[in-house]
């Protein structure tokens, strides 16, 4: 099963539902530098709060997350 990474808008986090990602809280979340985005993985069905939304593979977001142009800090992985 292939693992899919979805970048949200920081102000959707209330709408995630924690059994449905691989994290496990909001504490977990990574978050780009200003905080206005935030990373969540899944595997499987793509839960229906993140319907619509556009999905990434490992390396699609790791080169997003590691572009200094993109704001996301860059020790993070």
């Amino acid at each position: 099963m292939s693992r899919k990474y979805v970048i949200i808008d920081s102000s959707e986090v209330s709408s995630i539902d924690f059994s449905k990602v691989l994290q496990t809280s909001a504490d977990t979340l990574m978050y780009n530098k200003d905080k206005s985005k935030t990373l969540l993985k899944f595997e499987g069905n793509t839960p229906s709060f993140l319907d619509g939304k556009t999905q990434y593979t490992k390396e699609q977001v790791l080169n997003i997350i590691r572009d200094p142009e993109n704001g996301w800090k860059q020790d993070q992985e």
